[in-house]
């Protein structure tokens, strides 16, 4: 069973959509990037999910069952606006939204020390929020959104103003939260950290889904580049759409920039080439990034590069 299930879900605020008819499922121990630029509808949909705001239409289930005070016990949030009591200490902190998930003290106090000590902050357990630096203090928020074990973990552009080495840190927390059974969605318009750690990912646009699937899928969807040093003949070739001369070697040869007809892939130019005596004396495929698929299906103007 899938622990989060959308289906045609749509939200409006008066003229706004916000979110346009969108469907998906998360799996248990699957990595999901929800990826968008900015106003693309991926906080609301995630508060949707939180039932923090209704739906104006459409269908969403965590675990097999609509939003409510029991399964929301089983979810995990680290919102993109950081917010802790500056007052209270680490670990009451994170006792406290321990508590709000469901944990008694001494269970949520057990975990937090856990955690805290595995984020390095061990010896600031009892350490006042306001007076931690900005980078310990989003230590302590990652702790309130894991103490509670979720089933269910979203992570609202959670990578955001984390310097590498919490960035790091926070990559390790996905892995294990994932590799413990958890169904992690995270929110994102940095393409790297989408390329290094989802198993499936979305791409939004104005609130509506333009593609889901893996990232090889992804990346099948923009043809190939070759580069070969090859003979004039390569132009030829079948599958080629286009075949430009770089630069000029001895003996005939030249370094060609090669771009494959959709749906032809490397393998097959290879065979080809093979097979037919085409001569290559080299031969190096680079698949289009994620990056160029974002700007091909959702625009440059809110990608952070």
């Amino acid at each position: 069973m899938a622990i989060l299930a959308i289906e045609d879900l749509t939200k409006r605020f008066g003229d706004v959509l916000a979110v346009d008819g969108l469907s998906f499922k998360v799996a248990p121990g699957e990595i999901f990037g929800f990826l968008g630029g900015n106003g693309a509808g991926k906080t609301t949909t995630l508060r949707m999910v939180l039932d923090i705001i209704r739906p104006t239409s459409g269908r969403l289930e965590i675990a097999g069952s609509t939003p409510n005070r029991r399964n929301a016990q089983a979810i995990g949030f680290l919102p993109e606006e950081r917010g802790l009591y500056g007052n209270m200490s680490a670990i009451d902190t994170i006792i406290y939204f321990g508590r709000l998930k469901g944990l008694e003290p001494a269970a949520a106090r057990a975990y937090g020390l856990e955690l805290l000590e595995r984020f390095g902050l061990a010896d600031r357990a009892k350490a006042k929020i306001g007076e931690m630096s900005k980078g310990m203090a989003q230590k302590v928020q990652l702790a309130t959104a894991l103490v509670n074990r979720p089933h269910l973990l979203l992570l609202d552009e959670p990578f955001s103003g984390l310097d590498p080495v919490n960035q790091g840190l926070l990559e390790e927390e996905i892995l294990r939260a994932s590799r413990e059974g958890a169904a992690v969605v995270f929110s994102t318009h940095v393409m790297q950290h989408a390329e290094r750690l989802c198993d499936r990912l979305l791409l939004l646009r104005r609130g509506k889904k333009r593609f889901e699937g893996t990232l090889d899928e992804a990346r099948a969807l923009l043809p190939s580049r070759i580069q070969a040093v090859a003979k004039e003949s390569i132009a030829g070739v079948p599958g080629i759409s286009r075949a430009t001369r770089c630069e000029p070697l001895a003996e005939g040869w030249s370094l060609y920039q090669l771009q494959l007809e959709a749906g032809r892939s490397s393998a097959q130019l290879l065979e080809h080439c093979t097979t037919h005596g085409v001569p290559l004396r080299r031969f190096e495929e680079s698949r289009a990034s994620l990056h160029d698929v974002f700007v091909r299906l959702v625009g440059d103007e809110e990608i952070e590069r």
